[in-house]
């Protein structure tokens, strides 16, 4: 056979094609990874890169998750004592609070209504006094109340109207020193008409039930009398103040305004718990974002870590590379090793965060608890963060999302160290040997 067909053979045989992440690609990749003597410290910033993404995983999924426990304990307590909405008198009174009641319990998607009396009021006892405020309840509706029901911690609420007393907060109750059976003085500016103005009224009233919410700032404020008793106390006979309606779907408020603004027929102001608490939601949201971001760049650095770390292995190891190249080993063969080191403490730092985040949000409060009883101090006062206990909710989505932005950026951050190893000339790299 000449030579011309030998080579026109050759060249017509298929090249071998070499296998994405080839073994031999793992091999070399996990000992670069290891601990030698050479590169001894290229193994600590690989350390140190694996415990920064290791962290700043595990910092976010426990911080995502407080701020989505604050968020939803929140909700649920401010809604769940104050309605989703609150409808007024407008023009008029609202002395026919029972048929506006009867109208709106009619509604689609309504689960409960609540006409009430509010007043701001003073409410003091032998041992101390407070602000509070006052609000004017029915018996039957005090029991079906989502926020104060399930949250008597002493007392009863049975007989409520004709028992002629009020229910007060846990908080409250130790600010004044009362306990069940005592009597509270409830104390209002605006009272009774005389010859010489308007004199305060005072009453005293014996504290039939203590609730405890949950939440510091309603524990300490509210109060609660029987509806009848409270409409003569505030001057207000035959009325109510507002009518607060609770519904199945808080998001779908606007509907509900709508059929109230359908089915009754008089001038109202109706307002909802998106009104009345949206700077509070918004401050929320607004923080959860900056801590994300903040947080986020924690794991930045630690990505940078990585390009640092492989920089200097690829510095390291060039003579190395240069004999892979000599051997055979393709540019590609060369990248893929490289992404395969940055990949993977990309991939372990995550794994190991995740876990570590889903088991500190999973134990938040047992561990505040731990640590308050070996520190001997208050981590979480009620008083400056208003719920009595660290809430944490794992929320699926965004831990899906902290752990792929976690690997795209692992990945990222090995892709400049892996492109400069792959062209690195072998000839100029075993010249300078």
């Amino acid at each position: 056979m000449s030579e011309s067909s030998l080579s026109s053979e050759i060249e017509l045989q298929p090249r071998p094609r070499s296998r994405v992440f080839a073994p031999f690609e793992w091999v070399v990749a996990l000992r670069y990874l290891r601990a030698r003597r050479a590169n001894g410290f290229v193994s600590v910033t690989a350390g140190f890169s694996f415990l920064g993404i290791m962290l700043g995983v595990a910092t976010l999924i426990v911080v995502m998750s407080v701020m989505n426990g604050f968020h939803r304990e929140l909700m649920d307590k401010i809604v769940g004592i104050n309605g989703h909405a609150f409808i007024q008198a407008a023009e008029k009174p609202l002395t026919d609070w029972a048929e506006v009641t009867a109208k709106t319990e009619r509604l689609p998607g309504v689960k409960l209504v609540i006409p009430l009396v509010e007043g701001a009021a003073g409410v003091s006892s032998p041992y101390g006094q407070s602000g509070a405020l006052v609000r004017g309840i029915r018996e039957q509706d005090i029991a079906r109340l989502p926020g104060i029901a399930g949250n008597v911690k002493d007392g009863t609420l049975r007989g409520f109207d004709s028992a002629g007393g009020v229910a007060i907060g846990q908080r409250l109750a130790e600010t004044l020193g009362v306990r069940v059976g005592d009597q509270v003085s409830v104390l209002i500016a605006k009272g009774a008409q005389t010859p010489f103005g308007v004199a305060p009224r005072i009453k005293a009233y014996p504290v039939v039930a203590i609730f405890q919410i949950g939440m510091s700032e309603f524990d300490s404020v509210f109060v609660y009398m029987p509806l009848a008793e409270a409409q003569p106390f505030f001057n207000k006979e035959n009325e109510a103040t507002v009518v607060e309606a609770f519904i199945d779907d808080p998001e779908a408020v606007d509907k509900f305004r709508a059929d109230v603004d359908a089915a009754i027929d008089r001038p109202l102001i109706l307002t909802d718990w998106r009104q009345r608490n949206k700077t509070f939601f918004d401050t929320l949201q607004v923080e959860k974002n900056v801590l994300f971001i903040i947080l986020t760049l924690i794991v930045l650095v630690a990505a940078l870590n990585i390009i640092s770390g492989l920089t200097m292995l690829v510095r390291d190891k060039s003579s190395d590379i240069a004999i892979l190249r000599t051997m055979g080993a393709t540019r590609g063969s060369v990248l893929r090793i490289f992404l395969i080191i940055g990949a993977s403490i990309g991939i372990a730092g995550d794994v190991a965060g995740f876990l570590l985040g889903l088991a500190l949000a999973k134990n938040l409060e047992a561990i505040r608890l731990l640590l308050n009883k070996l520190l001997h101090a208050n981590l979480f006062p009620a008083e400056l963060y208003f719920l009595s206990r660290l809430p944490s909710i794992v929320d699926a989505r965004e831990v899906t999302l902290v752990v792929v932005m976690t690997l795209i950026l692992a990945v990222l951050a090995s892709i400049y160290p892996a492109w400069k190893a792959a062209s690195l000339d072998p000839i100029d790299a075993l010249r300078h040997e």
